[in-house]
């Protein structure tokens, strides 16, 4: 088995979305000084590579810890969109089989190269709200992007309902989303298992996540 890390590393350095928390990482203990090392970690729940819990845009909805451990594991498919300017209804119907063979769906856009610079923010293929309406038929557990949102960019202080409307239509059918994936180029045409385990915290909205690709060859 083949193993993939779809997931970015955590840096103080890393595109955060507009607005919001940079991580930070300190040193506050040394083997020098105190006979073990450890780091203090101050970051935002979606740092780096994360899901969203439904919890994160909806009230009372169900945070992370709420969700049984295989939510964040299943089989998967990639599908392209490099070429797209919106992810529509038409498109994602000719994958219709394949997806309802499966828990998770990874949506390839490019934007993983635009990872660290300005573009990262500039308008990525996402899908229509009629394509997003129309995946909550399927069973799936989750749906990833290499980009930071399903929805367009808005600054963290603009943030309404109305801006993040297929948020709120796959988060409110419990449909998880895992955002600013990675190497999705390096993933078959084909089914494949994925996890996306978050850290198991009390009422999180969300948690970065280690998302991996496990492909049998």
């Amino acid at each position: 088995m083949k193993l993939i890390d779809l997931s970015h590393i955590l840096t103080e350095n890393i595109t955060v979305y507009p607005d919001t928390l940079a991580p930070k990482f300190e040193v506050s203990n040394t083997v020098e000084k105190n006979g073990f090392t450890e780091i203090k970690m101050t970051m935002a729940s979606h740092t780096g590579t994360h899901i969203d819990a439904p919890c994160h845009i909806i009230q009372d909805a169900k945070s992370i810890d709420q969700f049984p451990i295989d939510k964040f594991y299943g089989k998967a498919i990639v599908i392209p969109c490099q070429d797209k300017i919106e992810i529509t209804l038409e498109y994602l119907q000719t994958y219709e089989d394949r997806i309802a063979q499966v828990d998770f769906i990874l949506f390839i856009t490019g934007w993983q190269y635009k990872w660290n610079t300005k573009d990262y923010f500039s308008d990525s293929p996402i899908p229509t709200i009629e394509a997003a309406k129309w995946l909550t038929k399927f069973k799936l557990k989750g749906i990833g992007i290499d980009s930071f949102s399903v929805d367009k960019i808005v600054s963290a202080e603009s943030v309404t309902s109305e801006n993040l409307p297929n948020h709120h239509i796959l988060l409110g059918k419990e449909i998880l989303l895992i955002e600013s994936l990675t190497n999705l180029d390096k993933l078959p045409d084909r089914v494949f298992s994925f996890q996306c385990l978050p850290l198991n915290i009390e009422n999180a909205d969300g948690s970065p996540v280690r998302a991996i690709a496990m492909i049998n060859e």
